[in-house]
């Protein structure tokens, strides 16, 4: 007893396997363009922080001088010696 597979069976099998490899293919391309957007997002943020990083480090080494330590107090939190007269203009 021989079985005889026709054309169509061949032909069904064929495009089974064509739109199984498709949405596989296709799953992961979109998973890797995520993966991407994720990276890229990622690189830009930390490119940020490096350079917060840069000028926080720029603010400490010259908050480390009274002179510029007392001008950033009077600039920043509108600090004053004692008898003396502050105004703010905004």
């Amino acid at each position: 007893m021989k079985i005889e597979l026709g054309k169509r069976f061949w032909l069904a099998l064929t495009a089974a396997i064509l739109i199984l490899t498709f949405f596989v293919v296709g799953r992961n391309f979109l998973h890797a363009v995520r993966i991407n957007r994720q990276i890229n997002r990622l690189e830009r943020e930390a490119e940020m922080y490096r350079a917060r990083i840069a000028e926080d480090s720029l603010l400490i080494e010259r908050l480390r001088y009274d002179d510029y330590l007392e001008q950033y107090a009077r600039e920043h939190y509108n600090m004053q010696k004692p008898g003396e007269k502050v105004y703010i203009i905004r």
